[in-house]
């Protein structure tokens, strides 16, 4: 019995370390072709918004400091400077990763949240997203 309980007990521990140290592929940080009209986009396993602004730069800025004000989020590409970032914030308990990139098209600013596991997000990523752009007066 106690080597059953110890089996499970490091599968456990491996699959954690697994999910908190695996890479991240770099094309999930692309955004060529991910441009949407104004308007909120469900999409399976993450969302995305697009707001039309008058200083599309100037907002990405604010929200760069939003994103990064974020608990357990970093910028890990790009900067409001280059037009294009992208972040990656873990869940607080198991640590599953989930990409944001957040980019200018034009006069929009196109922010899109997915996971990077499984297939249902729970609607983790539309609720973070506009709680940045609600806080952002976006």
């Amino acid at each position: 019995m106690g080597i059953v309980l110890l089996a499970i007990i490091l599968v456990v521990i491996a699959a954690d370390a697994w999910v908190r140290l695996a890479p991240i592929d770099p094309a999930r940080f692309s955004v060529e072709g991910l441009a949407k009209p104004t308007g909120d986009h469900p999409e399976t396993g993450g969302f995305q918004a697009v707001r039309e602004v008058a200083e599309p730069q100037a907002q990405m800025a604010a929200l760069d400091k939003i994103i990064r004000a974020t608990a357990r989020t970093r910028r890990v590409e790009g900067s409001p400077e280059t037009g294009q970032a992208a972040y990656v914030t873990r869940s607080a308990f198991w640590g599953f990763p989930d990409v944001t990139t957040l980019w200018v098209d034009g006069k929009t600013v196109q922010i899109r949240g997915h996971l990077v596991f499984g297939r249902s997000d729970l609607g983790v990523n539309r609720a973070r997203i506009l709680g940045w752009l609600d806080e952002a007066g976006l």
